[in-house]
């Protein structure tokens, strides 16, 4: 309509009233802002601004109107707090951010979706598929990776990427098995090291959008918690250019309470503007009293005097407007119940009281928590958003530590039984919302949904702050549990320990949390769990679980001997703990012995009959000793209870292979690569069937695809390199060879088979020194015995020479 004017929302009046009640930081405003008009190439030009200063000084502050400033200065911005657990989830907050302001990082987004997709599949294949057959430095190396990112991930049918016959002298099956599982080498590196492969998308990204948008801010808040995982890869982008060139018209802004890590940031000083922030000058702090109509000296001294010009404090109070110095309270009171003295309004005073009890809250957790009448609910909730004390957050809100730590501290000693039960309604609460997200859910998996984890974090906060000593034994337990699942839950389970014992006025579970959370940072998730059994007082089942996912870490990281005496302590605590079984067995088989790894599965499944996943991983050992009926009896078997499990069709097809059932095998691999299009080692095996049958060019297609999918995956280059050899295309074959043992050099049946198409193309010296090379990774190979002195034959005949 002509005329007709747009209505702002709330949310967009309270955030301008914010901005108006913004007063101080002039000199690192206008820091901020001039730095955009210093040319990129002026030795006065800062990349990173890191803020830093105790709780309350406005850090947050400071950093929401850094980025409005930004915004208005026409920059895309994207903010990243504490809601984040690791570089990934930062970088799907940016992506989700810069998609909002118009600009959308299509390959980010389509790569991070590749990396959950691939971390769900990991955790999948980590609760039962086969493990990979063990090279001494390639297992180490490799579960070492996987563990630094919270991911222990299984490898599917590995054991039949090589025949048995020439396992012996192969190299590094750990990664092949990783690169024949999943698809290729960037879905490995995407669990290896994430970063590795996420930033230079990030950084091609940022260059594209630099065309149209000259000035790109990214602001990381509470760098105290996100900096551990944050600030090596930022280091390493912006200053060390690891992952590439980060375009210059770039501005990152840091916010926490410690300053920069010298020893890092050190060298980059003339490219770093710190911002240290101090409680508000004194004429500062009455520019903000005085901007709420609070001007009355005797008033003003007493706010100063109380709040020790804290930000937090003083803007708490300015929005009260008292009249008279004794209505400022007593100094020892919280900030909130300042506030609510003169906050007439009863619904009012217990919504804002009742809200301080969830660490964090949305629109349903309002509902939960403020106890107020469902059709003032959306009122209310714009209304406490408001608050000078609460803080937009990772999708909801959240009141400052500076005032809901003293303000919950009040409500505990003023109604402990108060205190007890809204925190018990509130677990009830979150506890049925987690049940309703578990419906239909393989329980395996769960661990892996962000959003389940968040609602049994929640559940088990309330649960530690209503019955600490009651809850520490479960929330324990599930630590445990988080520890299986990663780093990243088992840092979110020792934080919530920390933080419901800090609240609840229980120094145990305070303690353990801040104890858990520093041998996570110092030695990572084994030691943590080495904690919890030493000081945890475990009944002898969880002790037992306890051990076992340790002896699950350790096995990951190659430490098979330190395993296999966790997993038989964990059995001799609780005989009828199959993931014990399950995982002794396969690390048996990790370390060469199949014969005690099926002994050790018969276990498992003698306690756990409907395993599907057992009997698929004990039927592709059967396999890999040649035990093919029983291989298939237990395939067909672990294919009945469980049919989208693609490893299990594919280890049927090659055991059929090796029986001559072609046309089964040829349908069984077709199911596999129905189920997972791009699963390599299906492809391999079935073009073997294809060979079989004649069909040379769909076993090329197949090895193509393959190749395609898995460039650096050395045995299944190789296998295309024999089959490029025996039609007799000995140059294309040597391309294949070489970069078979470039990608692994201690492959000796590649140096065999190069052997044989360098002495077709009349190279017979090289191909003496490719045997002789076989030959000294495994002596008794009896296939390069044979060509080798076939070879000395030839270049004899050829007048070259040789000698056996």
């Amino acid at each position: 309509m002509p005329g007709a004017r747009s209505v702002p929302s709330m949310q967009e009046l309270i955030e301008a009233r914010r901005r108006l009640a913004f007063v101080g930081r002039g000199a690192e405003r206008a820091a901020f802002l001039a730095n955009f008009d210093v040319p990129l190439r002026d030795p006065g030009r800062r990349f990173l601004f890191h803020v830093h200063g105790n709780a309350g000084v406005g850090k947050t502050f400071l950093v929401r109107e850094l980025q409005q400033l930004a915004q208005e200065a026409g920059a895309l911005t994207a903010y990243v707090d504490e809601s984040t657990g690791s570089v990934p989830e930062a970088l799907e907050a940016i992506c989700a951010q810069f998609a909002r302001q118009g600009r959308r990082f299509k390959d980010l987004e389509r790569l991070l979706a590749r990396h959950r997709e691939r971390r769900h599949e990991a955790d999948s294949v980590l609760q039962g598929s086969p493990p990979a057959e063990p090279s001494a430095a390639g297992t180490t190396l490799a579960r070492a990776g996987l563990v630094g990112i919270g991911m222990v991930p299984g490898v599917g049918p590995l054991a039949g990427a090589v025949d048995p016959a020439l396992l012996a002298g192969a190299a590094d099956q750990v990664r092949a098995g990783l690169s024949a599982h999943f698809r290729g080498r960037d879905d490995v590196r995407l669990l290896l090291s994430p970063e590795d492969v996420l930033t230079p998308v990030l950084l091609e990204e940022l260059t594209r959008a630099a065309a149209r948008a000259p000035r790109q801010v990214l602001f990381f808040d509470t760098y105290e918690r996100t900096g551990p995982f944050l600030d090596a890869w930022l280091h390493a982008t912006m200053a060390l250019g690891d992952h590439g060139a980060m375009p210059a018209n770039v501005v990152v802004v840091t916010a926490g309470r410690n300053p920069l890590d010298a020893g890092r940031w050190g060298g980059c000083g003339d490219s770093v503007a710190e911002m240290p922030l101090l409680p508000f000058t004194e004429q500062e702090a009455r520019e903000v009293l005085a901007g709420r109509g609070v001007v009355a000296e005797s008033v003003v001294e007493e706010i100063l005097r109380v709040t020790g010009r804290l930000p937090v404090l003083v803007s708490t109070l300015a929005e009260t407007r008292p009249a008279d110095p004794d209505d400022v309270g007593d100094p020892s009171a919280t900030a909130v119940d300042r506030f609510l003295k003169w906050e007439h309004d009863p619904v009012h005073r217990a919504v804002a009281l009742n809200c301080a009890f969830p660490r964090r809250l949305d629109a349903d957790v309002f509902r939960a928590a403020a106890d107020c009448p469902d059709e003032e609910a959306d009122a209310l909730f714009d209304w406490l958003r408001g608050l000078p004390f609460v803080t937009e957050r990772g999708g909801g809100i959240q009141y400052h530590d500076v005032v809901r730590a003293p303000m919950l501290r009040s409500q505990r000693l003023r109604s402990p039984r108060g205190w007890t039960e809204r925190h018990s309604r509130l677990a009830e609460t979150f506890g049925r919302w987690r049940q309703e997200a578990e419906a239909g859910e393989d329980g395996g998996r769960l661990w892996a949904h962000d959003g389940w984890r968040e609602l049994r974090l929640a559940e088990s906060y309330h649960l530690l702050c209503a019955r600490p000593r009651t809850a520490l034994p479960v929330v324990l337990r599930e630590v445990v549990d988080a520890c299986a699942a990663g780093d990243v839950p088992a840092r979110q389970w020792a934080r919530v320990l920390a933080e419901a014992g800090r609240d609840a006025g229980a120094e145990e579970p305070s303690r353990l949390g801040s104890d858990l959370l520093r041998a996570l940072d110092e030695d990572g998730t084994a030691a943590a769990l080495e904690l919890l059994l030493n000081r945890a007082g475990f009944d002898a089942p969880a002790e037992a679980l306890a051990r076992a996912v340790r002896g699950s870490v350790l096995r990951h990281g190659g430490a098979y001997e330190r395993a296999m005496t966790e997993f038989d302590r964990a059995i001799a605590l609780d005989p009828g703990l199959v993931r014990a079984h399950r995982s002794r067995a396969m690390t048996r088989a990790e370390a060469g012995d199949y014969a005690a790894g099926i002994a050790g599965l018969d276990r498992a499944l003698a306690l756990s009959p409907d395993d599907g996943r057992s009997f698929a991983v004990r039927g592709e050992y059967h396999r890999v000793l040649g035990d093919y009926d029983a291989a298939l009896d237990d395939l067909d078997r672990g294919i009945a209870l469980d049919p989208t499990r693609d490893f299990a069709w594919a280890s049927r097809g090659a055991t059929r292979l090796s029986r001559g059932e072609l046309d089964a095998a040829l349908a069984d691999l077709g199911r596999a690569l129905e189920l997972k299009p791009d699963y390599g080692w299906a492809l391999a095996r079935r073009a073997r069937v294809w060979r079989a049958l004649g069909e040379e060019d769909r076993q090329m297609a197949d090895l193509d695809r393959a190749v395609a999918v898995q460039p650096d995956w050395a045995w299944g280059v190789c296998e295309r390199g024999d089959a490029l050899r025996v039609a007799g295309r000995h140059a294309e074959a040597l391309a294949d060879y070489d970069r078979a043992v470039e990608l692994d050099p201690g492959y000796a049946s590649a140096y065999a088979s190069r052997a044989v198409s360098r002495s077709a193309l009349g190279r017979h010296e090289e191909a003496l020194a490719d045997l002789d090379r076989a030959l000294g990774l495994r002596p008794d190979y009896a296939w390069a015995h044979g060509h080798r002195a076939e070879i000395l034959a030839r270049a004899s005949r050829a007048g070259e020479g040789g000698t056996a």
